[in-house]
């Protein structure tokens, strides 16, 4: 699962079984006084299996980590503490959400539909990203699933 932490609005992505290939699943209304967007992905984690979770980590061009940054590590410890066993990953997402605005508006998608949707389209970025450098490892190590390389 990939997780887009913004201040308004979670975008959720999941991969498929393979896992190769992230689709975009919901977005989610944040809420930092009660957290109840994290019990939501706890609920979405146990309902579709999930096995890992991967949260953007918003970092500055220069590789620094500034206030978004924090938000986002905070949100990954407080969910990481209420799905217990599944792992929450912190994974550099520097551009996710310019590149899923650049997406979306390529295939017309523009203004009121593009806001309830580019948060989605980020985590399917975080998420893909993710994928992609997994597969891309395991093919150069000869790691666990390099035989479908």
């Amino acid at each position: 699962m990939g997780v887009d932490v913004g201040s308004v609005r979670v975008g959720v992505a999941l991969s498929d079984p393979s896992p190769m290939l992230a689709s975009p699943l919901v977005t989610l209304s944040r809420d930092a006084d009660s957290d109840s967007d994290i019990e939501q992905l706890v609920e979405l984690a146990t309902e579709h299996g999930v096995v890992e979770v991967i949260v953007g980590l918003p970092q500055t061009l220069a590789g620094r980590h500034g206030q978004a940054a924090e938000i986002a590590v905070r949100y990954a410890e407080r969910l990481a503490e209420r799905l217990g066993s599944v792992p929450v990953r912190l994974c550099d997402e520097r551009l996710s959400t310019v590149m899923a605005t650049r997406m979306l508006s390529d295939r017309g998608v523009k203004g009121r539909k593009q806001r309830a949707v580019v948060d989605q389209a980020a985590a399917v970025e975080i998420l893909q990203g993710w994928l992609d450098a997994r597969a891309s490892y395991r093919a150069r190590t000869g790691g666990p699933g390099s035989e479908d390389a």
